[in-house]
């Protein structure tokens, strides 16, 4: 009897280590030599290793709000550049004679620096005009409160500013598509200086215009950025872009303008991979929900559309994130007040759905108002598949390295978190398969690289690196202080 009791203890002694040794084994082992790196780094070291860093793809990224200020105005401002348009911005405010009428043109709605191009500008009266500067015409002063209108650069800026006046200032500037081709191929060059390689941005192909004032057709437009992406410059910058058609969720015919969409985005599956849903989700005319006939109506006639939809972009809590996810979606943009929602919080851990985590924009929207309130932390490491995008980035004035340095800075990520996120991106992208693992492979490879560099040459691989500051990163890190 003591033979089996002793038996049976090592048996038990050995499962336990067995067992022991799987729930070891299931747990990454800390790649300490970058937790002794962030201990020892300076915030600027840290800075330049995330800037070297090779990351995966941008996910969530509008092309207009993408565009730093000093790209749109050097384009606008240049007819041999932007397809030959002259674009005139609104300086001042006074009210004007109607031509037909004793009554006067209201300026209630007047917004410094709103643009328009020439064709436009032709048709206004005299009085109208003197309202207007052409944009190569301003003062230096006045160049700056342009560049200065379309970025949140101030404190008491946030939703209201970016929403109801950055957009409309854009205005015709946004219905030019040789700007929207040449901004795609800036945004690739710039990702590609960061690492980054691959692009999935929003851009649509309807209502864009001649610079006489006429209208392209959808095809045309989408001719025009396919011969941009083919040129040389586009192709060396190491970046594979793929677009998303964007819906304005909240416009009374949003259900039409979903169903020339789908069909569009169809008919150009090689450069269209995808459709977004976007807008204020405080706005309630644009529930998720609304859209679900629709899309089962194109459904039971068209294949499938990956679909990346805005969700839980707001304060308060709701279900969108789970009428989302019925709509179809496989990606949740920003997902916010997922958090609040515990039966879809459960049902996204290890899940085939990621949610695009944009911490730059969260806190200037102020959506959070500190990053300890921010959630990203605890769906990254409850399961919930995530990854790092921007947004917005040209009105934040910010980067991809922003958000990857925020991230280990503010939350302490692992090597292996960090690696994920890159993974996440590629993994979770809606290009098409071959191209999906043609580039998870590279990333796989310039990861063991880059860590096989770094571990070889140290600090001084991050010496000679002169990682791009831009506003965002400056003010709130300091990062730019000499």
């Amino acid at each position: 009897m003591k033979k089996i009791v002793k038996k049976l203890h090592g048996l038990m002694l050995m499962s336990c280590v067995v067992f022991s040794g799987l729930v070891q084994a299931s747990q990454p082992i800390p790649a300490l030599w970058f937790e002794t790196f962030k201990q020892q780094a300076t915030s600027e070291q840290l800075y330049n290793f995330l800037y070297l860093l090779p990351k995966g793809g941008d996910l969530h990224h509008h092309l207009g709000g993408s565009n730093f200020s000093e790209w749109w105005f050097e384009l606008a401002s240049e007819p041999k550049r932007n397809g030959g348009y002259r674009y005139y911005t609104q300086l001042f405010a006074h009210s004007c004679q109607s031509d037909n009428s004793s009554e006067y043109v209201s300026i209630g709605d007047f917004l410094a620096f709103r643009n328009i191009q020439h064709s436009h500008y032709q048709q206004l009266s005299e009085c109208e005009q003197s309202q207007y500067k052409l944009l190569s015409d301003l003062s230096a002063s006045e160049k700056q409160g342009w560049l200065n209108s379309i970025r949140l650069d101030k404190s008491n800026e946030g939703r209201n500013e970016f929403f109801e006046k950055h957009w409309p200032r854009l205005n015709e500037l946004m219905f030019n598509p040789y700007i929207q081709a040449e901004m795609l191929v800036k945004n690739m060059q710039a990702l590609g200086q960061e690492n980054v390689v691959y692009l999935e941005t929003q851009i649509g192909a309807r209502n864009m215009l001649r610079a006489d004032g006429t209208s392209f057709s959808a095809e045309q437009v989408v001719d025009i950025y396919r011969k941009r992406l083919t040129q040389k410059d586009a192709r060396s910058s190491g970046v594979t872009a793929r677009l998303q058609y964007t819906l304005l969720r909240f416009t009374p015919d949003a259900e039409q303008q979903l169903e020339w969409i789908y069909r569009f985005v169809d008919k150009h599956r090689d450069l269209y991979v995808g459709i977004n849903m976007a807008g204020r989700e405080d706005n309630d005319k644009g529930y998720p929900l609304r859209f679900l006939p629709t899309l089962r109506k194109l459904r039971s006639s068209l294949p499938a559309i990956d679909l990346s939809i805005h969700a839980g972009e707001v304060d308060e809590p709701n279900f969108h994130v789970r009428d989302t996810l019925l709509l179809g979606a496989t990606r949740i943009g920003h997902g916010l007040n997922l958090i609040d929602d515990p039966q879809t919080l459960l049902l996204m851990r290890n899940g085939q759905a990621l949610v695009e985590i944009n911490l730059v924009s969260n806190l200037l929207l102020e959506y959070v108002d500190d990053y300890q309130q921010h959630p990203f932390p605890e769906y990254l490491r409850t399961g919930i598949p995530v990854a790092l995008s921007t947004d917005d980035r040209g009105m934040w004035d910010s980067t991809m390295t922003d958000e990857y340095f925020i991230a280990v800075k503010e939350f302490n990520l692992s090597w292996q978190e960090l690696v994920k996120l890159g993974e996440n991106s590629l993994k979770y992208s809606f290009v098409d398969e071959a191209t999906k693992q043609r580039l998870l492979g590279q990333y796989e490879a310039r990861v063991d690289k880059f860590v096989k560099d770094f571990k070889h040459q140290g600090m001084s691989l991050l010496k000679a690196t002169k990682a791009e500051k831009r506003g965002f990163i400056c003010q709130r890190y300091a990062l730019c202080k000499r």
